[in-house]
């Protein structure tokens, strides 16, 4: 189906439900981000449970990257406050920059994943590097106009997607 690269491999409530032990095991060795909405509401600084998600998953020897479609003084105030390299005006869904993460990581497709709020930049961008894509809801329903429109395309192909999903079709 033409919608299939823009599903998510797992759709998730939130970032910090994800269970990083797991992935560990799993052989993971690099984690990239989305902020906005993703890891803090939109154009929030980096709070205590962002901190704390970072330092577990340094712990963990999780490398980490923020990879954002925001200007830099955005993404490099939340990056300082997480300890992890970024890259801003991403540009996503180009694969270019999930591409430049993972080299920075030493991760590879494989061991990496990734965790946005958006399909058709987040996820669709992660399909297409051929990393393992996590989509979680918003954290705040107050967003910008062109983000508000988008969501309406979502909600159409999370629709498939569920019912697919529902199906058997998807694992």
């Amino acid at each position: 189906m033409i919608l299939d690269r823009f599903y998510p491999q797992e759709w998730a409530d939130s970032v910090y439900e994800l269970d990083w032990d797991l992935w560990h095991q799993k052989g993971i060795l690099g984690a990239v981000f989305d902020i906005d909405n993703t890891l803090v509401p939109h154009g929030a600084p980096a709070d205590e449970r962002a901190r704390a998600l970072f330092w577990r998953l340094h712990e963990l020897n999780i490398r980490t990257c923020l990879l954002s479609n925001n200007k830099e003084p955005r993404v490099a105030s939340f990056a300082r406050e997480v300890d992890s390299p970024y890259i801003f005006k991403a540009k996503k869904p180009a694969v270019r920059n999930y591409q430049k993460a993972m080299e920075w990581m030493g991760s590879t497709p494989q061991t990496t994943i990734f965790v946005g709020d958006q399909l058709f930049t987040d996820v669709y961008g992660a399909n297409r590097a051929g990393i393992y894509s996590i989509l979680v809801k918003p954290i705040h329903p107050k967003e910008e106009i062109q983000i508000v429109l988008k969501r309406y395309l979502e909600a159409i192909v999370l629709h498939f997607y569920q019912r697919q999903k529902n199906k058997g079709e998807l694992q």
